[in-house]
């Protein structure tokens, strides 16, 4: 009999709703039954597309001796922590403040209060590794709680006041200048893979937002460095195990520092991050394979992502049937040479193997292979290895494909929007501007209310019950006003406007801190506020940038005054720990630079009109915003009192509240840009 989450909207949460596990969400109800029953709360935090989690779920969640034990002994509380990423940063500082590390599953001990006593992540169904078994643990702590209340209550309240009492102390500092990045590319310097890209060890992870301040700061300074580290990076991604060789998109992280073998779960998140890079990337070097793999990675996202209702699905798992009826990890992505010869016949078998890198040995597990690209084909092989390339990809498109999470994010949405146009803008691909248009119009009819407030996700077009955090309101509003520099069409920037006012409104705090959540939000044991990047940019560093474009396109001092306030904890932060304030140092490259106002008026069907629009969208200037239209049009801030020069388009570029002459000639204004 499903249990409480039959109900719900999070397909990780429906996947638990058949378990012997008496599962509820998260919710005062639960809390009011651990109360009555007297009992604690196990909380377990995950994802869909999480393996670690599956593998805990099939083990002990299934299990019907081990449900019959928590169902006895505790309230159990399921939480997806892409729905309510909130819940998660909380108790995820509390577990890596207890162990020094995290992850998921979270696997966290509550008192009927909601403070947290014990923590871990994943258990074992039985001891191993030196790790206690589930069953040892739900044991130890109903002991704890029974016996030894007192100790109980005294870690619960330590730990409480531990969170409640950290505050950061890194706001208010001053703007991040020269100085500051110039550290920020010489910590990057220092931990750079100069033999194979990236930054770090293994597990190494696609750096999207260094890439971007990279690019960002060749584009301003010159420095070639800057861009040799992030077309490097690039290309060796490009050229891994990481990158879907066939299908275009980017897995969630390489687990050697090669790039090698990917984890293979595929985000949302990650393939529209990258999708900008490379566009970028190309708008820098002109590279051809930048502009394949920008393109690819749009084309996988609207093929293997895009909901019926026109959004963007949050992920696709890691595992999938592997023909014999067991899940595995990487088997719809990995190639054996039998394999090879079956689809494509001995003799392209043996190329596709050369080209691809498919050795007898595997280099992944059971004698298979992940598909990477060691070398580009000569001229004379491109037609035959693109009739390979098609010929596995119908091949793999046979087996059972990984399954999808369904969930449509908010603010993912946006990073997805914002990445589209651009890169339909770029290569004129109108489908992808489509696209774009079509998962902007789901966000304002399914997730906006009358009042301009987000819900963080929806399923099947119904929107979810949970309110949307800092990174959504920040991550649509970019997203937004990318649409309309791309589309010209005002109503984006109007829509931009009113979620920032929600962020100057209910999540800002003292000094230019900003929070996670709104102040009206929910009540947790602590109110998130986290400036770091991670997989994403934080709510916090992507509020700043689109508070920095919303004031360059409307002169809106609040607007300018609140980004500048959030960028000061990029002072603090990117000379010490540039890899994880990438996008900050991303948006302060923009405010050094000015950013930089374009405004291009003539008629569309004018030839110099578009070339000038066109010179201004492949500019690699930081954080420039663009506003194009007829002359005096009331689309745009930056269109009013701009009339034609002579009868002739005619592009205006302000930085720093000057402005230039107007110029009517695109080399003159690509020269103006640079």
């Amino acid at each position: 009999m499903p249990n409480r989450l039959a109900q719900a909207t999070s397909p990780y949460l429906l996947q638990h709703a058949d378990n012997p596990v008496d599962w509820w969400p998260w919710s005062p109800e639960a809390f009011e039954e651990a109360r009555r029953r007297d009992v604690p709360v196990l909380l377990s935090v995950g994802y869909s597309s999480c393996h670690w989690c599956h593998v805990m779920a099939h083990e002990s969640f299934e299990d019907e001796a081990t449900a019959a034990l928590l169902n006895e002994h505790f309230v159990a509380v399921k939480v997806d922590r892409e729905e309510r990423p909130d819940i998660d940063a909380v108790y995820m500082e509390a577990v890596q403040a207890a162990t020094g590390q995290g992850g998921w599953p979270m696997t966290v001990f509550l008192t009927p209060d909601a403070a947290p006593f014990y923590f871990g992540t994943y258990f074992p169904p039985e001891p191993r590794h030196g790790m206690p078994s589930f069953p040892e643990v739900l044991e130890g702590v109903r002991t704890a709680w029974t016996e030894r209340r007192g100790e109980v209550a005294e870690v619960a309240d330590r730990i409480v006041k531990d969170l409640a009492g950290r505050s950061l102390a890194v706001v208010g500092d001053g703007l991040p200048g020269e100085e500051e990045l110039a550290a920020a590319l010489l910590g990057l310097t220092r931990d750079y893979d100069a033999a194979r890209g990236g930054f770090g060890g293994a597990p190494k992870f696609p750096p999207s937002m260094a890439l971007e301040f990279l690019l960002r700061h060749h584009a301003r300074t010159g420095a070639e460095g800057a861009l040799q580290m992030a077309a490097d990076t690039c290309e060796a991604m490009a050229r891994g195990g990481i990158y879907d060789q066939l299908g275009g998109g980017f897995a969630r992280y390489a687990v050697d520092r090669a790039w090698v073998v990917p984890h293979f779960e595929k985000m949302l998140y990650d393939n529209a991050l990258l999708c900008r890079v490379y566009a970028h990337l190309w708008k820098a070097t002109g590279s051809d394979l930048a502009r394949r793999v920008a393109l690819e990675t749009a084309d996988f996202m609207v093929r293997e992502l895009r909901t019926p209702e026109g959004g963007f699905a949050s992920a696709l798992d890691a595992d999938s049937d592997d023909g014999t009826g067991k899940h595995v990890e990487g088997a719809y992505y990995a190639w054996t040479p039998a394999q090879l010869e079956e689809a494509l016949g001995a003799e392209d078998a043996a190329l596709a193997a050369t080209h691809y890198g498919v050795t007898e040995e595997g280099t992944f597990e059971h004698g298979a292979s992940v598909l990477q690209l060691p070398q580009e084909a000569g001229p004379a092989d491109a037609g035959r290895i693109a009739s390979i390339r098609t010929r596995l990809h119908a091949a793999r498109e046979r087996r059972e494909r990984p399954g999808r999470d369904d969930k449509v994010v908010a603010a993912w949405n946006g990073l997805a929007i914002a990445a589209l146009a651009e890169t339909g803008a770029l290569f004129d691909r109108p489908d992808l501007v489509e696209r774009a248009t079509e998962a902007a119009d789901l966000l304002v009819r399914l997730h906006l209310d009358d009042g301009g407030r987000l819900a963080r996700t929806s399923k099947d077009g119904r929107a979810g019950g949970h309110a949307g955090v800092l990174e959504d309101y920040a991550d649509v509003a970019e997203g937004f006003l990318a649409l309309a520099a791309v589309t010209g069409e005002g109503a984006w920037l109007d829509f931009a406007g009113l979620l920032l006012d929600h962020v100057l409104d209910r999540f800002t705090g003292e000094g230019g801190a900003l929070y996670d959540t709104a102040h009206d939000a929910e009540t947790l044991i602590r109110r998130p506020q986290d400036p770091t990047d991670n997989a994403t940019p934080s709510g916090w560093t992507a509020a700043a940038g689109a508070l920095l474009s919303y004031a360059a396109h409307t002169g809106s001092e609040a607007h300018r005054t609140a980004a500048e306030g959030a960028l000061g904890v990029v002072k603090a932060l990117g000379p010490r720990a540039p890899r994880f304030i990438g996008w900050g140092l991303a948006v302060a490259e923009a405010l050094l630079d000015g950013p930089r106002e374009i405004a291009v008026v003539g008629h569309p069907a004018d030839p110099v009109y578009q070339e000038l629009r066109r010179t201004a969208l492949r500019a690699a200037t930081p954080g420039a915003v663009l506003a194009a239209g007829a002359p005096d049009s009331e689309e745009f801030p930056l269109l009013r009192d701009r009339p034609l020069v002579a009868g002739s388009a005619a592009a205006y570029v302000c930085r720093h509240f000057t402005c230039d002459a107007p110029v009517t000639d695109p080399e003159a204004l690509a020269r103006t840009l640079r």
